[in-house]
């Protein structure tokens, strides 16, 4: 599938195939020694009927040489494909996360909630897919091999045994489709995603968890955690119900094996045409052959769980890799998940965007991703290096939505915006992200490393009104909760130390002031006019608007008029 492909003809390839051609190598071995110690295991029950000692102890010497080569060979193949499974995990992780985070994917997915909980599909599905597509990988081809090698074993032993076997099996095995296959598969499909809402539900607790205290929230929340999950638990009641029912299937169909050998061959050994170690040995070579043409019967519960996480990778797939849109398998279901109500827009309803010193629009008509709602229409303008844009309006009337567009992150509409690189734009929103790792990590985010000294992020500091934080919270190596550690107004302005860190052309603030008593804001805003950004701005306080050159009023219906800042005024 186009999931797995790459990983077998991309840039691992050699060393794919070099240890997926060890594991066989190892599997044939395996395989052989396991045959080896069939027929000896039949050698031994034939020598203690015969009551020939030395026949008994040289079998039993045969045997633990064989078994000095199997075990170790045995616990290195399950060694190799567990590490074969696991690099491939990180080979095929490091790609989803690569096309997740490229072009903005992720903020994609969560603003148009075409595919659920993409975290849990990236950290746990791809481990499922790929330790059982190993798994299943190699069950089938060694299954393979012991059909091939016991099935000769049990041919010269009884050729009536290799009749019943392989209608057994046919019937075992068509049985198992057609009375489970559909619906537990779908059972594993929607379980996967209850059981992910219910851990999302639980995420979103424990990161709001001031929020709802204060607003004594706890039972509405104890009522959206009890419906997710009584919807895993009926589900997975449904699932266990069913596999009862295949359980009793499976429990049958291989119970009767321990007799069937006994009873086709009890006349030659009642009668004494055969050694009953020879009839051990055939009962043997019947138990190998039937679990390998039964595969599908023994493994039929993991297999079902197996296809319903293909679906759901196979989905996150077609967003973040842009794989071709094909029907993935058990289609039905994926629909159900939300695929089939992907909205991709036309170039035609795109907006145009391309490289400029400072910010200009052109004709811009910008609407909702799903294009059922109009925001702006027609809107131009153009700032020069150093202005400074204040937007305003009523709530929902698109001020937001219309610093996103700027920003690259909407693309819905039609028109042109020309603005600087992404690299030499920088976005402040009114609650500022705050990363796990040191308080230097946080002053220069999204960075990694700087080239500034200790000592110029500690006078940063002082210019946003922070002189004493490095020094409360334990120095710039200190790591702490900072969303709990920090006010809102302290996060603020330590989102403006790193403007500060990367200088930027362009600085966009959404309320990014609104913690801010009337000093610190003045201060801040005067620091970013004196460095000679252009700014643009979402505010509501009158105060702000001393420190913009333009004021973009926005109105209902797409409507909105210009102003200069000096002759405008906030009504209400």
């Amino acid at each position: 599938m186009s999931v797995a492909r790459p990983y077998w003809q991309g840039d691992k390839k050699r060393t794919a195939w070099g240890l997926m051609a060890l594991l066989i190598g190892l599997m044939v071995v395996d395989t052989q020694l396991a045959v080896m110690l069939v027929d000896k295991s039949g050698e031994i029950t034939s020598a203690l009927a015969a009551k020939d000692a030395p026949r008994f102890w040289a079998a039993v010497r045969t045997t633990l040489y064989v078994l000095t080569f199997a075990v170790p060979v045995y616990a290195f193949y399950y060694y190799m494909r567990d590490a074969f499974s696991n690099y491939w995990r990180r080979w095929l992780t490091s790609r989803f996360l690569d096309g997740y985070l490229g072009e903005r994917k992720y903020y994609e997915i969560g603003a148009r909630g075409e595919i659920d909980n993409p975290d849990q599909r990236i950290s746990e599905d791809i481990n499922t897919f790929t330790g059982r597509s190993t798994n299943f990988l190699l069950i089938f081809m060694g299954s393979l091999m012991q059909l091939v090698a016991f099935s000769a074993v049990l041919w010269s032993i009884s050729h009536t045994l290799v009749a019943i076997l392989a209608v057994y099996a046919f019937l075992g095995t068509f049985g198992a489709l057609y009375l489970f296959g559909t619906p537990l598969i779908r059972m594993n499909f929607w379980q996967l995603r209850r059981e992910a809402d219910f851990r999302f539900g639980l995420m979103r607790l424990r990161e709001n968890a001031e929020s709802i205290a204060f607003y004594r929230g706890e039972a509405q929340e104890r009522a959206q955690l009890n419906q997710r999950f009584e919807a895993a638990f009926n589900n997975f009641a449904r699932m266990i119900k069913q596999q009862r029912s295949l359980n009793l299937f499976q429990r049958s169909f291989s119970q009767l094996t321990l007799v069937v050998p006994s009873i086709v061959l009890a006349g030659a050994v009642l009668a004494g045409e055969m050694e009953v170690g020879r009839a051990v040995q055939a009962a043997g070579a019947f138990t190998a052959v039937l679990a390998a043409v039964s595969l599908i019967v023994d493994n039929f519960e993991s297999l079902s769980r197996f296809v319903a996480g293909i679906d759901r990778l196979h989905a996150l797939s077609q967003v973040v890799l842009k794989t071709p849109v094909s029907p993935a398998p058990w289609a039905e279901a994926a629909a159900i998940d939300g695929l089939a109500a992907i909205v991709q827009p036309s170039p035609a309803q795109t907006i145009q965007r391309r490289a400029g010193e400072t910010l200009t629009i052109e004709d811009l008509s910008l609407y909702t991703p799903d294009f059922r709602r109009l925001l702006v229409q027609g809107l131009s303008l153009h700032l020069v290096p150093g202005d400074a844009l204040l937007i305003t309006g009523p709530s929902g009337c698109g001020k937001s939505s219309l610093l996103r567009a700027i920003s690259g992150l909407w693309n819905s509409g039609t028109g042109v915006v020309q603005h600087p690189s992404i690299e030499d734009m920088f976005f402040l929103p009114q609650r500022p992200y705050m990363q796990s790792g040191t308080l230097r990590s946080q002053i220069i985010y999204p960075s990694t490393t700087t080239e500034l000294a200790d000592e110029r992020l500690l006078e940063l500091l002082q210019e946003i009104h922070l002189e004493t934080l490095a020094e409360r919270v334990g120095g710039l190596d200190a790591t702490h909760d900072w969303e709990k550690l920090l006010s809102t107004g302290e996060q603020q302005r330590l989102a403006f130390a790193r403007v500060l860190v990367r200088n930027p052309s362009m600085v966009i603030l959404d309320e990014a002031t609104s913690a801010l008593d009337s000093a610190n804001e003045t201060a801040l805003y005067q620091r970013l006019r004196a460095s000679g950004v252009t700014l643009v701005s979402i505010a509501h306080r009158h105060s702000v608007l001393q420190h913009h050159s333009h004021v973009l009023e926005l109105k209902s219906d797409g409507a909105w008029q210009l102003h200069a800042a000096a002759e405008f005024e906030f009504t209400g």
